[in-house]
C-alpha cells in the first residue's frame, strides 16, 4: 500500500461498522510504523473502533494516553452545523506539525464524510476541501489517510465527486487500487 497514493477513498454502503475491522488493522500497522493515527467519527463509531483495535491487539488506552492514537467525535470544524473546510484543513495541518515535532514518522487520519460534513450539503465546498487536502498530502509525504464516503447517507453528487477527487480507492487493509477516473486539480 505504500507505493499507492496516500490520499485514498473508501466508498461503502450498508452499516458503517462493516469496515471497522479493515480500518483498525491499518491503524495498527501505521502505529507500528511510528505514525500518529487519528480516527474521527461519531461516538458510537469511535466506541466500535476501540473494540476492533482491542481485538487486533492494540493497547488502546496506552496508545491514547501516549498520544499515539487520537479517537475523537468532536467537530470543531463545524460552524452552526456547517462544514468549515479551512478549519478542518488547519486542524489536520496542526496535528501533522505536532506529530512531526513529537518525533512521529507522520500522521495517518481517517474520518467519515457524513459525520464530518455535518448538515452541510455544499458540493462545491467538498470539492475545494478534497483538492486542498490532496495538496496538503502532496506537500507533506509524511501524511496519509482515507476519506470515508457512505453512499446511503450522502447526496449522490458527493459520491460522484469522491470518485473523481481521490487518486486511490481503499478496498480493505491489504488492497487499495489506483483510481483511473482521478481528475487532479
Amino acid at each position: 500500500m505504500d507505493s499507492l497514493p496516500r490520499h485514498q477513498c473508501l466508498i461503502y454502503s450498508g452499516s458503517p461498522s462493516a469496515h471497522l475491522r479493515a480500518i483498525s488493522l491499518v491503524i495498527r500497522e501505521k502505529l507500528r510504523q511510528g505514525f500518529r493515527c487519528v480516527y474521527l467519527n461519531s461516538q458510537p463509531m469511535v466506541a466500535g473502533m476501540c473494540s476492533y483495535l482491542a481485538a487486533a491487539n492494540v493497547g488502546v488506552e496506552d496508545e491514547v494516553r501516549q498520544a499515539n492514537l487520537i479517537l475523537s467525535s468532536e467537530r470543531p470544524h463545524l460552524v452552526d452545523g456547517q462544514f468549515n473546510n479551512e478549519a478542518m484543513l488547519e486542524d489536520l495541518s496542526t496535528e501533522l506539525r505536532r506529530a512531526l515535532d513529537d518525533g512521529y514518522a507522520g500522521l495517518w487520519a481517517t474520518g467519515d464524510m457524513t459525520w464530518e460534513m455535518g448538515l452541510d450539503r455544499d458540493s462545491e465546498k467538498l470539492v475545494r476541501y478534497e483538492r486542498q487536502l490532496e495538496q496538503l498530502f502532496l506537500r507533506h509525504p509524511q501524511m496519509g489517510g482515507v476519506c470515508q464516503y457512505h453512499v446511503d447517507t450522502l447526496p449522490p453528487v458527493f459520491v460522484a465527486q469522491a470518485k473523481r477527487l481521490h487518486p486511490a480507492f481503499f478496498i480493505n487493509e491489504t488492497l487499495s487500487i489506483l483510481n483511473s477516473d482521478y481528475a487532479s486539480a
